[in-house]
């Protein structure tokens, strides 16, 4: 080997090295793009079904099949997002989101009327309870500021979610139009002699993630309804809109229940505020709690295996493993779409690697 093979060697890897530099500069500038053709694929695996039902059940003609389902995904989007505005206009006036200092006495009476329950004495509650006092509890020099702040922000992004939505449904109505449009588009990176596996597991790839995110649809229903009724018992208002936003914190696996059932609880307090604490808050909490109980019980027992091994056919452990390990490389993005992407990857293995043994083994059940 001489020193001209050493160099033009020194020379290909740096200009590998460089165009992979290139490549994830490109994709980084176009991560909303990005994003919006991930929503739009999500959605148009959704809306398939209604589609296929439209034009073989009903006969409707593909344009205005597709047409319908969008209008119809559209009204559910739109309803949904209309359901939240009495539970922020509720919510915002018990927690008092635009008067600070009214917060901060809220937690307070809550945190005071917890410690006075729990075995504080009479007089160190009254002591706190005090005006003079009252900076000098837990509460002390704690900044709630950023809650306007974080308003301020929300709402700027506000200013840039109709493009975004614009954007998604644009992608949306074509990918549900034709839907060989992305599979066309895949074609044309890959060698004629390997299109027709590409084509089987793009087809492969479409069924399962249909029936997986359908059966997410379900898991979130089975929870809406647990936690609905929950709610409706002890009397929260508003009762369908916060059963519903901590339902949906479900897609993300594991720590999405947590986060839901603090929010759902912490919602159930706060509704109660003037309420006397032992007889009223806590015995309505303990209650809330219990029905969170009982729907993850359900949904850890139930749907969550029914979903994997009737959905992706993949073995419950095994996704854990999977989410996990998603979760600690790329955070909660990564256990969203730790099962939809490993789904695709084992397909994809399959189809171009079938006479591997490891692979054989891994996708038995595909």
């Amino acid at each position: 080997m001489n020193s001209r093979t050493i160099a033009n060697g020194i020379l290909r890897a740096v200009a590998i090295m460089l165009g992979i530099a290139v490549l994830g500069w490109f994709l980084y500038k176009i991560q909303s793009v990005l994003t919006y053709l991930v929503i739009a694929a999500v959605l148009a695996l959704l809306g398939r079904p209604v589609v296929l039902f439209l034009r073989k059940k009903l006969r409707f003609p593909n344009t205005l099949a597709v047409v319908a389902t969008m209008v119809f995904m559209l009204s559910v989007f739109l309803g949904i997002l209309a359901l939240f505005i009495p539970l922020i206009a509720e919510q915002s006036k018990n927690l008092s989101l635009l008067d600070i200092e009214s917060l901060k006495g809220n937690l307070n009476t809550l945190y005071l009327q917890t410690l006075e329950y729990f075995g504080a004495s009479t007089g160190s509650v009254n002591i706190l309870l005090s005006e003079s006092h009252l900076e000098e509890n837990v509460l002390k020099g704690l900044d709630l500021g950023f809650i306007p702040n974080f308003l301020n922000s929300f709402i700027n992004t506000l200013s840039s979610f109709g493009v975004g939505l614009f954007s998604v449904l644009f992608i949306s109505f074509f990918f549900l139009k034709d839907s060989k449009l992305m599979q066309n588009g895949m074609l044309t990176f890959v060698p004629d002699d390997k299109e027709s596996n590409l084509v089987k597991s793009i087809d492969k790839i479409n069924n399962l993630l249909s029936r997986y995110f359908a059966g997410i649809l379900l898991q979130l229903f089975i929870l809406f309804v647990i936690y609905t009724t929950t709610l409706l018992i002890v009397g929260v208002e508003n009762a369908i809109v916060i059963a519903f936003l901590c339902a949906l914190f479900n897609i993300i696996p594991y720590i999405g229940p947590i986060i839901g059932g603090v929010i759902m609880v912490t919602l159930t307090m706060t509704s109660f505020i003037d309420a006397d604490f032992s007889t009223v808050i806590l015995p309505k909490a303990v209650y809330v709690l219990i029905g969170l109980t009982i729907g993850q019980l359900i949904d850890n027992f139930f749907s969550q295996p029914f979903i994997f091994s009737a959905s992706v056919k993949s073995h419950p452990l095994e996704i854990f493993l999977v989410i996990i390990i998603a979760g600690l490389l790329f955070g909660v993005t990564g256990m969203v779409v730790a099962v939809p992407g490993y789904t695709a990857i084992k397909v994809i293995l399959k189809e171009f690697l079938a006479e591997n043994s490891f692979v054989k083994k891994l996708t038995r059940n595909l």
